[in-house]
C-alpha cells in the first residue's frame, strides 16, 4: 500500500484499503481557526445539542490566525466565540490572542500594524504553529478546517482540509467517513542547487501536472532527495499539494522527522508517542514522476493560478510594485533566513512587507545574527516593513486594514501559496508566486529577478 493507504487502513482498523474505498476513520487531531471555527461550533451545537460535550478535549486544537490584527469588529468577535467555546468545553489547546480567558479581543489600530499586540499563548499561523507545538505526529490522522491543512503531511501523517459540517461531526464523534484517494508518486532525487528552494520544487511539480492535476489524489514525496530537505522544506512542498487539487501530501518519516517531533512534543508537553508508517516497495500508484532536484532553477507561478509556471530568468521584463514574504508557505524561519541572505547590506527598491508565521519565528529573527547583526535588523535596514504580529495577514486579502493587503491594482511577487484573482486583496492585482530568494532579489530590482544574481558561489 502507499503511505496514505497505510495511514487510512490503520485509522479504520482494516488490514488493507484501496483507492475508492469509503471507510470510517478515527481522528487523532481536529484543527480549526477563527474563520471556520465559529461555523464548526455552530454545526456541532445544532446537531448534538447546546450542552453537548466534544468527543475528546485533548484532540482539538484551535489556533486563531486568519483575520486577527484588524479593527474589523466581526473578525475580533470570531476570536471571542472561540474563547467562549474553549472555556465551556475545557479545551487545553486553544491558543488565544489574549491571556484573559474571560476577556474580549480588540485590535488597537492606534498602536500601528508593526508593534506586538498579542498575549503569551498566541501561536500565529495554524499550519506552521501546530507542528511547532507538538500536534503533528507521524502515523496519525490530522484534519483541519482549512485547505492548507495538508502541510502537516510533511510529518508522515494523513492530513487534509475538511468543511465545517464534517468538522462539526468530528467534534461530536471523533470519526469521519473518507474516500481513499489514489496516489501520485513523486520520487525526489539529487540535491537543491544554489538559489533553489523547496518552493521552486513544488512550483515545478504543479506546473508539470497542472493546478488540477492531482484532484482528489494523494501526493507522495519520497526518494533519496528527501534526505537533503529540512522539515520546513517538506512542509512547504506538502502545503501546496492542494494547489494541484490534491487531497493530501505525505512524506516518509526519517531521523529528521522524528527528531523534530520529539523536540516539539517535549518542549510543549504534548503526547510524544507515535508510530510512523513505512514505505512499501509493492505500493501501486496511479502515476509516477521523477524530479531531479539538481536540475531545478528558480521558478515563478504567474497569474492567474499556481500551475502557470515559468523560470524567473525569463520574466525579467515584469515590473513589480510590491514584494511580500509570509504565510504558512513563506513565513517560516528558513524562509526569513533566505530572505535576509539576499537583502543583507542592500536596500529594497519597492515596498516590501514581511510577516513571520509564529511568535517563535519573531523571537528567532531577533536572536539570530548574520555578520554581527540580527536578522530583524538586517531586514529593517533594508527597508522591509516587518511586523511582530504573526498571522495569515495579506495572504488571503482580509479586511481593508490588513497588513500588506493589495488594496488597489498592484503587481506583487509573493512567497505565499495562491495567486487566483483577488486572493491577496484587489481583484485586478496580479500576484506572482516565488521562493523567498526570488522575492528578495525582485524586491531589490523592482522586477522579477533570478536570485542567483545575488548569491555568491
Amino acid at each position: 500500500m502507499t503511505l496514505t493507504e497505510h495511514l487510512l487502513a490503520r485509522a479504520s482498523g482494516k488490514k488493507t484499503v484501496s483507492p475508492g474505498d469509503n471507510i470510517w476513520v478515527n481522528v487523532d487531531v481536529l484543527l480549526t481557526h477563527d474563520i471556520c471555527g465559529p461555523g464548526t461550533i455552530g454545526v456541532f451545537q445544532r446537531e448534538f445539542g447546546k450542552s453537548a460535550r466534544v468527543w475528546d478535549p485533548r484532540k482539538i486544537v484551535i489556533i486563531p490566525d486568519h483575520y486577527i490584527f484588524t479593527s474589523d469588529s466581526q473578525s475580533n468577535r470570531n476570536v471571542d466565540l472561540l474563547r467562549e467555546f474553549a472555556r465551556e468545553q475545557g479545551l487545553p489547546y486553544f491558543y488565544d490572542v489574549i491571556d484573559d480567558e474571560r476577556g474580549r479581543w480588540q485590535f488597537d489600530p492606534s498602536l500601528g500594524p508593526l508593534a506586538r499586540q498579542y498575549g503569551s499563548r498566541y501561536a500565529g499561523i495554524c499550519h506552521a504553529a501546530a507542528p511547532e507545538l507538538g500536534h503533528a505526529r507521524p502515523g496519525e490522522i490530522f484534519l483541519g478546517t482549512d485547505s492548507h491543512t495538508c502541510t502537516a503531511g510533511a510529518f508522515n501523517l494523513f492530513s487534509t482540509g475538511i468543511g465545517n459540517t464534517e468538522a462539526g461531526f468530528v467534534l461530536g464523534t471523533g470519526k469521519l467517513l473518507l474516500k481513499v484517494p489514489p496516489t501520485l508518486h513523486f520520487r525526489l532525487e539529487g540535491e537543491l542547487p544554489k538559489g533553489v528552494m523547496a518552493k521552486d520544487v513544488i512550483l515545478e511539480i504543479i506546473g508539470r501536472i497542472g493546478f488540477d492535476g492531482a484532484t482528489y489524489c494523494a501526493m507522495q514525496f519520497d526518494g533519496p532527495g528527501v534526505a537533503g530537505l529540512s522539515m520546513e522544506d517538506r512542509m512547504t512542498i506538502a502545503n501546496m499539494a492542494i494547489e494541484a487539487g490534491g487531497k493530501n501530501g505525505v512524506f516518509p518519516a526519517d531521523q529528521t522527522t522524528t527528531d523534530f517531533v520529539r523536540e516539539s512534543c517535549t518542549r510543549n508537553g504534548t503526547r510524544v508517542d507515535f508510530e510512523p508508517v513505512e514505505l512499501d516497495p509493492k505500493a501501486r500508484f496511479q502515476a509516477e514522476y521523477t524530479i531531479d532536484l539538481s536540475t531545478l532553477r528558480p521558478t515563478v507561478a504567474q497569474p492567474p493560478n499556481p500551475g502557470n509556471r515559468e523560470l524567473a530568468e525569463r520574466l525579467s521584463s515584469v515590473r513589480i510594485d510590491r514584494a511580500y514574504l509570509g504565510s504558512c508557505t513563506g513565513g517560516k524561519l528558513s524562509d526569513f533566513l533566505a530572505f535576509a541572505q539576499i537583502l543583507n547590506g542592500r536596500t529594497v527598491a519597492v515596498e516590501t512587507f514581511a510577516v513571520p508565521a509564529t511568535p517563535k519565528v519573531v523571537a528567532e529573527l531577533h536572536r539570530r545574527r548574520i555578520d554581527g547583526k540580527s536578522v530583524w535588523e538586517i531586514l529593517r535596514s533594508a527597508g522591509v516593513q516587518l511586523t511582530e504580529n504573526p498571522s495569515c495577514a495579506a495572504c488571503l486579502g482580509g479586511p481593508m486594514d490588513t497588513f500588506g493587503r493589495l488594496d488597489r491594482p498592484l503587481v506583487c511577487i509573493s512567497a505565499t501559496n495562491r495567486n487566483f484573482p483577488g486572493r491577496m486583496g484587489h481583484k485586478e492585482s496580479k500576484v506572482y508566486l516565488a521562493s523567498p530568494y526570488t522575492v528578495a532579489a525582485s524586491a531589490l530590482t523592482g522586477r522579477i529577478t533570478d536570485p542567483r544574481e545575488y548569491l555568491s558561489s
